[in-house]
């Protein structure tokens, strides 16, 4: 029995597993990816990550890992699917003295995690699954994934050089993939279904004085066109409710993030949103349950403020243990 499995290798997980290792844990880090580092892979550059300013995403994240390598922090790629109790599994009934053992330590009966490779146990748990980008749901969305429809301008955008491309969001991700895009496409649209963005004043003033970008106010998207590639979208005014079709190439959905919680849905509370609800210390209303990064219910999601609750997270679970 591990005494913390990390489920998530992002920022937040990363760090935890440093700090885990450094406490002296007994420390296993499951990952579905072959690569660690989560969002931050796909991010073009980071200038706001402190001593490091201007990285590329990829860079950081490996990083990250090379950190924890360096650290010996054990990684297993896997996909998890289930969460549990122990006692609430009846194989391990039978085996009391480990129970007792586990129950000793302060962890209760303690946890296991159901993977694509055999089961393993754990005394506490960390959720560091993230989250994932939001969708529009508008017809064509689903068929054009791939085909002219992206999540990632980062990943995507020089497929669209001298090309026209929508970006259609308001906050700051959004913002940033138009700047980012207006680099090498010939026009971007920045669709906002608001009269102002969300974004923050930087990165406003930034993107309003390309002149290559043209923010559409008061506007959402109804569907997007195309076989076998985007070819143009569909939008409406909110306010005056006038639709009209722009020819395009390219749509970049910057809309949110919904949290991975679903392996925890029955073990935690979550916030209106699906967040997990867990403190600074990263302790959820489950004990033995601790969450970090993006998964959690907090104000603000950026790679400082995750790693910053990969760390809590493991001062709170040595205090459990």
């Amino acid at each position: 029995m591990y005494d913390l499995i990390i489920i998530g290798s992002g920022p937040a997980g990363l760090s935890a597993a440093v700090y885990a290792k450094r406490a002296g844990l007994d420390a296993l880090v499951m990952e579905k990816s072959p690569m660690s580092g989560g969002q931050v892979l796909t991010t073009y550059e980071v200038d706001n990550y402190l001593g490091m300013p201007g990285i590329n995403g990829y860079d950081l994240g490996m990083k990250f890992r090379e950190h924890a390598d360096r650290m010996g922090v054990e990684f297993l790629e896997t996909e998890v699917s289930g969460v549990e109790r122990i006692k609430n599994r009846n194989r391990y009934e039978e085996n009391t003295s480990e129970l007792v053992a586990a129950s000793n330590s302060g962890a209760g009966e303690g946890f296991c995690i159901v993977t694509d490779k055999g089961e393993y146990r754990a005394k506490t748990i960390l959720a560091a699954t993230g989250a994932v980008h939001a969708k529009l749901g508008v017809p064509g969305e689903e068929e054009l994934a791939g085909m002219g429809v992206s999540y990632c301008a980062t990943c995507d955008g020089a497929f669209f050089r001298n090309r026209v491309v929508a970006v259609v969001g308001g906050g700051d991700v959004a913002v940033e993939d138009a700047i980012f895009l207006a680099r090498t496409s010939q026009k971007v649209y920045l669709i906002h279904r608001r009269d102002e963005l969300r974004a923050a004043k930087v990165l406003q003033e930034r993107v309003k004085n390309l002149s290559n970008v043209e923010i559409l106010w008061d506007t959402v998207v109804d569907e997007i066109l195309g076989e076998d590639q985007v070819k143009k979208i569909s939008i409406r005014n909110v306010v005056s409710g006038e639709k009209r079709e722009l020819e395009m190439d390219g749509v970049f959905i910057a809309v949110g993030i919904h949290p991975n919680t679903e392996l925890f849905e029955n073990l935690v509370e979550c916030d209106e949103k699906g967040y997990i609800i867990a403190g600074e210390d990263g302790a959820t209303t489950e004990d033995g349950i601790f969450a970090a990064g993006d998964v959690r219910s907090k104000p603000l999601r950026q790679i400082v403020t995750a790693v910053a609750d990969g760390a809590n997270a493991i001062a709170g679970i040595q205090n459990f243990l």
